[in-house]
C-alpha cells in the first residue's frame, strides 16, 4: 500500500469544501484512506494518528493525504488539485475586485450583513469577532470553539446588536435561503430557533410535510443553553422573531439544556405576544397551562403543535404511534438493537424513548440513564450510535456528506448474528451527500441475503423538494425489504415493537 501526500501552499479552503473533495477521493477505487485538510497543528496531529508521515505544513497551507494502490494514490491527488485549483481559477476570473478581508468585503457592499464562517476551531473566534467589529450577524459553522470563547463572541455579539449562530451550527434559514445543511421547504409563518442542527431539519421537514412553511430557522449551535453560555442566541433570536411580524408562531428546540438557563428561556417566551412551542429533549415537558407555551414530547410533535396553533386548532396530544399485532420471525440468538445515526438529536431521541420503555442502552453519546460504550468500534448488547461524533470525523468527513464510515457499521452491525434490528437513517438536503443509495444499497443487499438477517428500519429525514429524491429513496429501500418510519421517533417505537414480539424461529 502506498502512502503519498501533497502540499499547496496558502490555498486556504473551508471545512465544507475539503469533507466533500474527502468524500470524492474515498469513491476512486484503489483508495483506502483520503483526508483533505488544512495544516493546523491539530490536523497534523490527526494525520500523524492515522499513520501518516510527518508532514511539514503551515495552517494556511492545503494538505492532500491518500492511502492505497500508487497509481491510484497519483491519480487521486491529481484530482483534487485539479479540483481547487479550478475553482480557485473559476473564481478570480468571475471576481471584479479581489477581497482580502471581512472589513474589504463590507466596504465593496454594504448591503452585506451576515459572515458565514467555517474556519479551524483554533481560528474561528477570532473571525467571528472580526465579522462582529465589522458590524456583520454571524453564522459560525467551525466547531472546537471553547466555551470561554463562545462566551466572549456572545457578549460582542450582545453588545452590537447582532446575531450569532455557533459555534458549531451547522443549519439555518434565513431569508429562504438554507444554510449548512439545510433542506428545501415551503415559505411560511412558523419561526424556529434549535441549539440543534438535525432537530432543526425534522422539525422544519415535518412542517413542510404537514403544508405549512417556514419564516426563519435559526441555529445557535448546541452549546448555547449550557450553564456557562446561558442560551444568549437563543434569548436573542427569540426576540427577532417576536418582532417579526410574518412570524405568528415561535418554536424552540434544544438538545438537553441546563435547568437554569431552561427557565430563564422559558420565561422569557412567556412574555412574548404569540404562542410558543418548546421541546428540550431531555426534560420533561411542563403542563399545558393554558398561557403562551406549549410543550411537546417528540421532534415530530413539535411539527404538529405548531402547524395546529398557527392554523387555531385544537392541540394535538401526544400518542405514541401503533402497529397492526405481527410475529416477528427471528433466531434464538438475535435478540439486541442497533442503532447507527449521522443525526446526534437522532440518536439522542430515539435512547430516550427506549430508555422510557424500560430497555437498557449502550451508546458512544449516551443519555444520563445509558451506558457509555467502552470500545466505540464494537457494539454491546442494546447500542446507538451517532457516526456524527468527534470520534468518527476528525480528519473525515461528516457521515451526512460522505457515508462511507456510517455503511461500514451498518454491515458490521447487520451481519451480528445477535442483532434482531438494526435503525439508521438518511438526512437529505443541501450539503448531503447527492447519491446516498449508490453505496448504501450493496451494503444492504449483503445484510439482507443472510440465512435470518435482522429487520431494517430507515428514517428519511427530508422533503419532496430536496434535489435527492425522497420519494424514490423510499421505494428503493422498501425494495430492499427495509421498513420505513414516517419520522425518528417513529423509528425507535418500530425497533421496540420488534423486540417484543419476536418470534423464536429455530
Amino acid at each position: 500500500m502506498a502512502i503519498q501526500y501533497s502540499i499547496l501552499p496558502n490555498l486556504y479552503q473551508d471545512s465544507v469544501s475539503l469533507m466533500q473533495i474527502s468524500a470524492k477521493l474515498l469513491q476512486i477505487e484503489g483508495i483506502t484512506q483520503a483526508s483533505v485538510v488544512m495544516g493546523t497543528p491539530a490536523n497534523l496531529a490527526r494525520l500523524l494518528e492515522a499513520e501518516f508521515p510527518p508532514i511539514n505544513a503551515k495552517p494556511n497551507d492545503l494538505i492532500i493525504a491518500v492511502k492505497g494502490r500508487k497509481e491510484e494514490c497519483e491519480k487521486a491527488i491529481n484530482f483534487a488539485k485539479q479540483s481547487f485549483f479550478s475553482c480557485s481559477e473559476k473564481t478570480t476570473n468571475s471576481a471584479k475586485t479581489q477581497i482580502v478581508s471581512l472589513s474589504n468585503a463590507v466596504e465593496k457592499n454594504t448591503a452585506l450583513n451576515l459572515a458565514l464562517i467555517s474556519v479551524p476551531g483554533e481560528y474561528a473566534a477570532a473571525e467571528a469577532i472580526k465579522a462582529l467589529n465589522t458590524g456583520l450577524n454571524v453564522m459560525l459553522f467551525s466547531d472546537n470553539v471553547s466555551l470561554q470563547e463562545e462566551k466572549q463572541i456572545k457578549r460582542l455579539a450582545q453588545q452590537k446588536d447582532r446575531l450569532v449562530m455557533g459555534p458549531d451550527c451547522g443549519t439555518a434559514i434565513i431569508n429562504g435561503i438554507p444554510l449548512g445543511f439545510a433542506n428545501i421547504v415551503r415559505k411560511g409563518h412558523i419561526g424556529i430557533v434549535a441549539a440543534s442542527g438535525t432537530g432543526l431539519q425534522e422539525v422544519t421537514c415535518g412542517i413542510d410535510k404537514l403544508g405549512e412553511g417556514i419564516s426563519q430557522a435559526i441555529g445557535t449551535g448546541g452549546q448555547d443553553l449550557h450553564q456557562e453560555i446561558g442560551g444568549l442566541s437563543m434569548q436573542y433570536a427569540m426576540n427577532l422573531l417576536a418582532r417579526d411580524s410574518y412570524t405568528e408562531v415561535i418554536v424552540l428546540i434544544s438538545k438537553p439544556p441546563a435547568s437554569d438557563i431552561a427557565n430563564v428561556i422559558k420565561k422569557q417566551a412567556e412574555q412574548i405576544n404569540k404562542p410558543v412551542v418548546i421541546h428540550f429533549l431531555g426534560q420533561s415537558p411542563d403542563a399545558n397551562s393554558g398561557s403562551n407555551l406549549y410543550y411537546a414530547e417528540t421532534l415530530a410533535h413539535t411539527a404538529e403543535v405548531a402547524v395546529a396553533l398557527l392554523r387555531k386548532q385544537r392541540i394535538p396530544s401526544y400518542i405514541p404511534p401503533s402497529f397492526p399485532t405481527y410475529q416477528y420471525s427471528l433466531k434464538r440468538e438475535q435478540k439486541y438493537l442497533r442503532g447507527v445515526f449521522s443525526g446526534g438529536t437522532f440518536c439522542f431521541e430515539a435512547q430516550q424513548i427506549l430508555h422510557k420503555a424500560g430497555l437498557p442502552l449502550y451508546s458512544n453519546i449516551p443519555i444520563d440513564e445509558a451506558t457509555m460504550l467502552k470500545e466505540i468500534n464494537r457494539s454491546t448488547q442494546h447500542t446507538l450510535l451517532d457516526l456524527g461524533d468527534d470520534f468518527f470525523t476528525q480528519g473525515k468527513p461528516h457521515p451526512m456528506i460522505d457515508p462511507t464510515l456510517r455503511n461500514q457499521r451498518l454491515l458490521q452491525e447487520g451481519m451480528d448474528p445477535e442483532v434482531a434490528v438494526l435503525l439508521f437513517d438518511l438526512i437529505l438536503g443541501y450539503g448531503s451527500n447527492l447519491n446516498p443509495m449508490e453505496t448504501l444499497l450493496p451494503i444492504l443487499q449483503k445484510i439482507r441475503q443472510q440465512n435470518s438477517p435482522p429487520y431494517l428500519i430507515a428514517h428519511i429525514c427530508g422533503t419532496a423538494q430536496d434535489v435527492q429524491d425522497k420519494f424514490l429513496i423510499q421505494k428503493q429501500l422498501q425494495d430492499m425489504g427495509v421498513l420505513i418510519a414516517n419520522n425518528n421517533a417513529e423509528s425507535a417505537y418500530m425497533a421496540l415493537e420488534i423486540l417484543q414480539r419476536r418470534n423464536i424461529n429455530e
